[in-house]
């Protein structure tokens, strides 16, 4: 496991603190959580940018269209 050195504003870093004490974790659990949720939601917008990047769009509004219909049912169009 790699060590990090980071430098917060003082207020910053209290409320760190605070927050990892309400949610009765250390400091360091709650930025390994924290970071690992960044890095998951970096991963996911990249994936679907690149799936975004060959998508057939006429197709994808279609499906979307569909949904829309299916959502306001039958006696709601």
């Amino acid at each position: 496991m790699s060590s990090l050195t980071i430098r917060l504003p003082d207020e910053a870093a209290e409320r760190l603190k605070g927050l990892a004490k309400q949610r009765g974790m250390s400091v360091n659990k709650l930025v390994e959580r924290m970071a690992c949720e960044a890095i998951a939601s970096f991963d996911t917008e990249s994936r679907f940018r690149a799936l975004a990047a060959t998508a057939d769009v006429p197709a994808a509004l279609a499906v979307l269209d569909r949904l829309d219909r299916d959502d306001r049912g039958p006696d709601r169009e």
